[in-house]
């Protein structure tokens, strides 16, 4: 990981998942955002006794970004506990994720060490469904 763009992305969200609250699984997630502005979001996992109402790092990180006044992705990184398989974004989150980027748009998936894969959005989810899919799209 040499690119310093891609170490204050990841930095952000190992910081994050410093934050985690993972009570019940112990399985923490921290995820960072760079919008197209170059602002960076955070989120991290916010699990809850009601495991359906438990909410992704990258989740949060996407409402952090609209709050902030951004809506378009330009680089995600996530970071979790490690293991034998990276923490990948849920089936969800990548749909979310895709809702505010395009299939080009790179995620950095890392363990808490300094191991890093990159995959396109694309790869995670050929077939996103979106505003397009809805007439929604913007003109």
């Amino acid at each position: 990981m040499s690119d310093p763009a891609v170490k204050e992305l990841v930095a952000a969200a190992r910081e994050a998942r410093a934050q985690a609250y993972a009570r019940y699984s112990g399985y923490t997630v921290g995820a960072a955002i760079r919008a197209a502005s170059g602002k960076i979001y955070a989120g991290c996992n916010v699990e809850n006794a009601a495991y359906p109402l438990s909410q992704c790092a990258e989740a949060n990180a996407v409402a952090a970004m609209v709050l902030g006044g951004d809506q378009e992705i330009a680089a995600v990184a996530v970071v979790g506990p490690g293991g034998e398989a990276p923490c990948t974004p849920c089936g969800g989150c990548r749909q979310m994720l895709a809702e505010f980027s395009d299939a080009g748009v790179m995620v950095h998936i890392c363990g808490p060490d300094d191991s890093i894969a990159e995959e396109a959005l694309g790869d995670l989810i050929p077939h996103a469904f979106g505003p397009k899919n809805l007439d929604k799209a913007e003109d």
